[in-house]
């Protein structure tokens, strides 16, 4: 698969079973791709949102959507704290098989025995399909957006899926969007979209630091209180 046509395909479902399956046969054995950068790089975001200590009552529930084949998913269900239940949610059923395998393979133990990881097939941009309105605590979006906003006819697929993300959140909760896209593009991309559909609230960008020349960000956007 050429760059071009990833780039301008990177909304579609065929585009990842093809990307997935050409990348599993280049290697002898499984390993994780990393778009952007690996969990080490994003564990001083990511553990602060995590309760420090077990809820008494429920399970905190995180989503990560877009996950391919990275070890982030998996690594915040190692590493958190508390008891939590990790979705990894792909659009590519290759991806998916592929996570599950390894996972079945070389299982992972978390700090709690309450803990759960799962990987499902999922269209992000259809989350109320799969959740109700405010049950998710945690979304991480790790290049996704970026995807969806870079590829030929993906712009409207972006918005539908922040809306869909806004409203699977608790009022408690964040979505963290890891991007490369500079503060003065994304930010005027979630006012906008909070203007045309009433979904975003608060927004808080961060410095994740600088790869190979590339200087990644995280936007922390809070769901719109609904009355």
């Amino acid at each position: 698969m050429c760059h071009s046509d990833l780039i301008e395909n990177m909304d579609k479902k065929s585009t990842w079973d093809r990307f997935y399956t050409e990348n599993g046969r280049r290697a002898p054995t499984f390993k994780n791709f990393e778009w952007f950068f690996g969990f080490e790089s994003i564990r001083h975001v990511l553990l602060p949102l995590l309760p420090p200590e077990p809820c008494p009552h429920r399970v905190f529930q995180i989503l990560d959507i877009g996950c391919g084949t990275s070890a982030l998913g998996p690594c915040i269900y190692k590493h958190s704290p508390t008891a939590v239940q990790v979705t990894c949610a792909d659009i590519s059923p290759i991806a998916v098989r592929l996570m599950q395998e390894n996972i079945s393979s070389k299982p992972i133990h978390p700090n709690s025995v309450s803990s759960l990881l799962r990987f499902v097939e999922m269209d992000c941009t259809q989350l109320l399909s799969h959740y109700s309105p405010n049950s998710i605590d945690l979304i991480v979006d790790k290049g996704t957006t970026d995807a969806l906003l870079r590829s030929k006819e993906g712009k409207g697929k972006a918005s539908q899926m922040l809306k869909q993300c806004m409203t699977v959140l608790r009022e408690s909760g964040a979505l963290l969007q890891f991007s490369d896209e500079d503060p003065d593009s994304r930010l005027l991309w979630l006012e906008t979209e909070a203007q045309e559909q009433g979904v975003v609230g608060n927004v808080v960008t961060q410095e994740v630091g600088e790869l190979r020349g590339v200087v990644y960000y995280c936007y922390q956007v809070s769901p719109t209180v609904h009355s």
